[in-house]
């Protein structure tokens, strides 16, 4: 008599000319031999397939957890792309709670796309699902495998890597995006042939036809700046403020149109600016929010040269020496999302937002951590190093946490700044949904498309603010498998533009509160998504307002 052990068991359930749906599920049963069945054995021993369509006893309990996504077939004969949905439904074994379902089914998921060996075919995908529930997730009672092939298809862009934007045709547009990430830094025509490889006369005519509609100004020594919207002082050093009109709070930004955002929830707005070609050029916009008296300024540039991180550590250092009354400092901007594939209340969309708060389940308190290099160990996991951040005094992460657990509304202050900005230069409302599309890397230079994970219940749709750490750091924020590691390591919800200068300033100048808030606009760390940023701009500067409104009023 054959020995009696748990099996693996592929099923067919149901089929069309367009759809399949198997059944892979765990049994106990004896492994005899028949026409109808197929017993593996050597490497594959422990798994049946069975032949014909048998599957009668059907699924009565809701899945546990599920999710779909696309994948892009290509014809070999015709080279067209057939696009195909492919569905996959949980059911774990009891001793699984329902909590934990929903990582478990996205361990399994990112396992099963992985580019290290993703199944370029339909045996292939099959196999492998059968195979991971066999050797690793043995507590997968059933998955529920559908397929189904939805006609001809467009298939999702794949990212851009930084050499190929490098050799990007000049246009207006492009011009005016190096002037705005360089803001408040002038910029000369050298500056523009150098970094774009265009030619002279080419950046000539854009910056001439950018100057006549009034985003781009040529200053007396033959460099360009940004045109603002609204008044500017230029100055060649601040003017001293009184006591009671020095800021107790200061915001700092990253682009441009993230301090556009920021200076849209102020009032009573006043900006100076101080030009210069050698070194950095700063701007300062001082204004109140409420009771509170409020200062903003823009990085001149951020990444990982010398002269950014220089740049940005200078520029947050001379902003709190120069207002020496300020108590707390907000980091607002954009940012890449960390996305669930099947659990909604885990999951951060484009248009959401995520504010630097410490993770619940972890002792360590930081609300930022940067990652400096992230490595392969020989156990098959990663190695990092990192600079972790927390605040001495976490009044800032409180309110936070309360404005995202609470009905709080924080979106009328995303129409206040909608009304501020009518005729500022941007979109600012939210782009169309079915632009948010959410693409895994799968090799090869080639994606596919996940669905979103749906709400359950009457559960709010819409921009939601998530409480979690904030992530940095090219060497994962940039790289798929990497950037899901650590984000689950270090239980960030969102990646930066690396601001980890901007914060060593802001500890070393013994600022004791402290809290970033990044507005989703992508997937990767903020700045690829150009379409969403204005508006995640926006929703990160509304969060900001509530935080501030919150705070008890200054007592001078």
């Amino acid at each position: 008599m054959a020995e009696i052990e748990e099996k693996v068991i592929m099923t067919p359930k149901s089929k069309t000319p367009t759809s399949t749906v198997l059944i892979v599920e765990r049994k106990v049963i004896e492994a005899e031999p028949s026409d109808k069945t197929h017993v593996a054995g050597g490497d594959h021993t422990g798994i049946i397939i069975n032949k014909e369509k048998i599957y009668e006893n059907g699924v009565t309990e809701p899945c546990h957890a599920q999710l779909e996504f696309c994948v892009y077939l290509v014809s070999a004969v015709t080279g067209n792309h057939t696009r195909e949905a492919r569905a996959l439904r949980f059911w774990f074994k009891p001793e699984v709670s329902l909590y934990d379902c929903p990582h478990e089914a996205q361990a399994f998921f990112r396992e099963l796309v992985s580019p290290q060996d993703f199944p370029k075919d339909y045996v292939g995908f099959i196999k492998k699902i059968i195979k991971l529930m066999q050797n690793k997730y043995h507590q997968l009672k059933l998955l529920e495998v559908e397929l189904r092939q939805e006609g001809t298809g467009t298939p999702p862009p794949a990212f851009i890597d930084d050499s190929i934007v490098n050799q990007t045709h000049i246009s207006e547009q492009r011009v005016l995006d190096m002037i705005e990430n360089a803001y408040p830094n002038p910029l000369s025509v050298e500056d523009f042939v150098t970094a774009g490889k265009w030619s002279k006369a080419d950046v000539k005519d854009a910056l001439e036809s950018l100057e006549e509609k009034g985003l781009t100004r040529l200053m007396s020594d033959g460099i360009y700046v940004r045109q603002h919207s609204i008044d500017t002082q230029v100055v060649k050093q601040m003017p001293t403020l009184c006591s009671s009109r020095q800021p107790t709070i200061a915001v700092v930004t990253a682009l441009y149109c993230e301090k556009q955002a920021v200076d849209a929830m102020m009032d009573n707005q006043e900006t100076y600016v101080r030009y210069t070609t050698v070194g950095e050029s700063n701007v300062y916009t001082l204004g109140t929010i409420g009771a509170h008296r409020v200062v903003t300024t823009k990085l001149p540039s951020v990444g990982r040269t010398r002269e950014a991180m220089t740049a940005a550590g200078n520029t947050t250092t001379r902003l709190l020496g120069t207002f020496q009354k300020v108590d707390y400092v907000f980091l607002v901007g954009v940012g890449g999302g960390v996305p669930h594939y099947t659990d909604y209340a885990k999951h951060v969309r484009l248009g959401d937002v995520v504010v630097s708060t410490p993770a619940p389940d972890l002792q360590d308190k930081y609300v930022y951590i940067f990652c400096e290099k992230a490595e392969r160990n020989n156990k098959g996991g990663w190695d990092y190093e990192v600079k972790p951040y927390k605040p001495a005094d976490y009044l800032l992460q409180d309110l936070a946490v309360i404005l995202a657990s609470s009905n709080a509304s924080w979106s009328h202050y995303v129409n206040d700044g909608l009304n501020r900005l009518k005729g500022v230069p941007g979109r600012w409302e939210p782009p169309e949904e079915a632009t948010d599309r959410l693409c895994v890397d799968v090799g090869g230079g080639a994606f596919i498309e996940v669905s979103h994970p749906a709400p359950q219940g009457e559960k709010m749709r819409g921009p939601r603010v998530h409480c979690a750490p904030l992530a940095g750091g090219r060497a994962v924020s940039c790289a798929g498998e990497a950037r899901a590691a650590f984000a689950s390591h270090a239980r960030a919800l969102a990646y930066d533009c690396e601001l980890d200068a901007v914060l060593d300033s802001v500890v070393g100048n013994c600022k004791d509160c402290f809290i970033s808030i990044r507005g989703i606009s992508d997937y990767r760390d903020g700045t690829r998504g150009k379409d969403w940023q204005p508006n995640a701009a926006l929703a990160a500067a509304a969060v900001m307002k509530a935080i501030i409104l919150a705070l008890e009023p200054p007592t001078d």
